[in-house]
């Protein structure tokens, strides 16, 4: 399964999704949207030969269920997935799409939790929210051997850099400006 590099373009607003398109990035990450729109955006950006990644979380009308990947997957046709919930995980792993599992690091507390369900659920990728910790990053890439993407609070090119030489394979952002 390839795997997203690099920067990935992350619409959180519908006025930036014309800008992702435009972009020399392969991936895109639609964050939120409802589920009557998501199809539409999907199919245009494969016309436009971009892979979608959809923030199973954040859609409107989608239920974390067994039918709701199984509608999402049959008829929606994104190339992966990311949500919080493991049992969403485990779901996209089973219907062969690209999973990644996002996590909120606020303390040591929630450091460890997650690595429960990060071993238990075993996503292709973990994203790391706040993505402006070069030793957590290294951290938990050498605890998991999964590959990380950082996201979140990073707004500056030189942050993009640090998360990358820190071992990320890709950085997450709805900064348009840093998707150049």
């Amino acid at each position: 399964m390839e795997l997203p590099t690099g920067v990935l373009p992350a619409v959180r607003q519908m006025k930036d999704f014309d800008k992702a398109l435009e972009t020399d990035h392969e991936y895109i990450v639609i964050l939120e949207s409802r589920l009557v729109q998501l199809k539409s955006l999907i199919d245009y950006s494969h016309r436009n030969k971009k892979k979608v990644l959809v923030h199973f979380d954040l859609i409107q009308g989608l239920k974390a269920d067994e039918y709701g990947m199984e509608f999402l997957n049959r008829e929606m046709k994104p190339d992966g997935v990311l949500s919080t919930r493991g049992n969403v995980i485990a779901l996209a792993k089973k219907y062969k799409l690209l999973a990644i599992q996002r996590i909120f690091l606020l303390d040591s507390l929630a450091l460890d939790q997650n690595m429960k369900l990060v071993r238990k659920f075993q996503p292709h990728c973990i994203e790391l929210l706040p993505g402006l910790m070069p030793d957590i990053i290294q951290q938990v890439g050498s605890q998991t051997n999964i590959p990380i993407i950082a996201g979140g609070l990073i707004r500056k090119d030189e942050e993009v850099n640090y998360a990358l030489e820190a071992g990320a394979i890709a950085v997450s952002t709805s900064n348009t400006t840093l998707w150049k």
